[in-house]
């Protein structure tokens, strides 16, 4: 079900709920304490990049977005093309189970939430597998348990065990800055590869 077209299908008529239409507060907040703007950063299942938009603004210059959808990468690459030119950000059309790469930090934002949980260790894995030594996912993800899905949620106690062979928990912690929709329903991670 969570294929190409699928998430095309999705991008094509507008059935985007998770998207809020600009870079959510948890991470900018995250964003605006990293000092090194040279660092290697992916954000896999993208979507809309506005994260990634944010970070360019801000003069980061190793930006690398991955999603299934041929549609929404197509449109990123019009959207961000002054930054792919400048050689700042590529946009890939990719499964993230089959990227290779090493980047010094991960970004996660509804993109959990989009893969069905019995994927979820495999994620954890190829999260470990894609960061660099002292490498680090951050992000936000739901604490709040979904019927159905996507979007799928969880809680932090399984989202722990699901991390605890790859990673160390710096920050793990209800969000305290939360868009009000979203209130009480996020966690704030931040995880050190072990």
């Amino acid at each position: 079900m969570l294929t190409d077209e699928y998430w095309s299908e999705r991008y094509k008529t507008g059935q985007t709920g998770w998207d809020i239409g600009y870079v959510s507060t948890p991470l900018k907040t995250y964003f605006d304490q990293l000092t090194d703007r040279s660092i290697a950063v992916l954000i896999p299942g993208c979507g809309n990049s506005y994260e990634a938009e944010y970070l360019l603004q801000q003069g980061f210059t190793n930006i690398t977005l991955i999603d299934i959808s041929a549609v929404l990468v197509e449109r990123l690459q019009r959207n961000l093309q002054f930054y792919i030119q400048n050689g700042s950000c590529r946009v890939i059309h990719q499964d993230f189970f089959t990227h290779q790469g090493q980047y010094n930090l991960i970004i996660e934002q509804t993109f959990l939430s989009a893969l069905d949980p019995s994927l979820r260790s495999k994620y954890a894995e190829q999260m470990y597998n894609l960061l660099k030594p002292k490498g680090r996912l951050a992000g936000v993800i739901f604490d709040f348990p979904f019927a159905g899905g996507p979007p799928f949620g969880g809680s932090k106690e399984e989202y722990l065990e699901m991390f605890k062979p790859y990673f160390k928990p710096v920050i793990f912690e209800r969000c305290y800055n939360s868009i009000a929709p979203r209130a009480g329903n996020e966690l704030f991670i931040k995880l050190d590869k072990l």
